[in-house]
């Protein structure tokens, strides 16, 4: 469409990568395109709205992403956008931003040759104008999910931490394990959770689990402390809503005798969703799921 030339879909998705690459660990996307509408200056089509109150400028960038994770530039998880390795290449290799998205079309071309039915690339714009192609199926698909795990993360962000350590509880039991012991309130040592491998606790090794509820990350130190509560035939299992530094979980990767597990938010929701079904009822009361089921975007 003319109101939105190659060129300046470049300028945008150039903006968004620098906003990006000042998070290595991804920003949702929500997040992203606020810190892009207020860094540049949007046309007044691009201000714009459609019907049902979307704004044109977040469906223009989020169409245009497509191009970028088919040519392994941007990876999207869970309503988070990530640069990639090669996404940083590509942004300090094709400066120009017009030559930058090019790239990214014509990559994302190479990898339509490969589909068993071709379709034809479709210019910027179009998606965003309200056409009912595999483009728009695709922007559905990434905000259903993304709406999906917002509501979840903010329920178990706003839960009650002792009602969170029952959670980790009770998906262990539903893994499997024999729980027997979960802190009461008060100081707990730094220990929130006893679990075995068997009935009985005969046999090692022993899981020591702590659970942390709270936005930030676990530091190193922290990491260290829970760490020297392990003994040589325990397992630690370290559970954090605000997840792991970097330091921490390469600290983690690099343990050999006293061994331990980390588990953020996504992680423990994976989890949780693949043993839905062995959980107690109490349990999937306490956060319950539903599937809804669509016909998904094929890649």
């Amino acid at each position: 469409m003319a109101e939105v030339t190659r060129r300046r879909t470049g300028e945008l998705l150039r903006k968004l990568f620098e906003i990006l690459l000042v998070h290595p660990e991804g920003l949702q996307a929500r997040d992203a395109l606020s810190a892009m509408a207020a860094k540049v200056e949007l046309t007044e089509y691009e201000k714009g709205t459609y019907a049902q109150g979307t704004r044109r400028f977040d469906k223009i960038v989020r169409f245009a992403t497509i191009d970028l994770v088919k040519a392994g530039w941007l990876e999207k998880h869970k309503g988070r956008w990530i640069v990639t390795e090669e996404g940083k290449r590509a942004y300090e290799k094709h400066r120009d931003p017009e030559t930058f998205y090019r790239n990214a079309i014509r990559l994302y071309n190479e990898w339509l040759a490969t589909r068993p039915a071709k379709e034809t690339a479709t210019e910027p714009g179009e998606a965003a104008s309200g056409s009912e192609d595999g483009s728009t199926a695709r922007i559905t698909f990434d905000q259903a999910e993304e709406q999906a795990w917002n509501e979840v993360e903010q329920y178990l962000r706003g839960i009650p931490w002792l009602d969170f350590q029952e959670l980790v509880a009770s998906l262990l039991r539903g893994m499997g394990y024999h729980v027997a012991w979960v802190s009461p309130p008060g100081k707990d040592g730094g220990i929130d959770i006893l679990a075995w491998g068997d009935p009985l606790g005969t046999r090692p090794p022993r899981i020591k689990v702590q659970v942390k509820r709270r936005v930030e990350s676990v530091s190193v130190e922290g990491l260290r402390s829970f760490m020297a509560l392990l003994s040589d035939d325990d397992v630690g299992l370290f559970v954090s809503t605000g997840g792991f530094t970097k330091d921490a979980q390469e600290l983690s990767r690099a343990q050999e005798r006293r061994k331990v597990t980390l588990v953020d938010l996504e992680r423990f929701f994976d989890l949780w969703v693949e043993h839905y079904g062995k959980l107690e009822d109490a349990a999937r009361r306490k956060f319950p799921l539903q599937p809804i089921y669509f016909l998904a975007p094929q890649d």
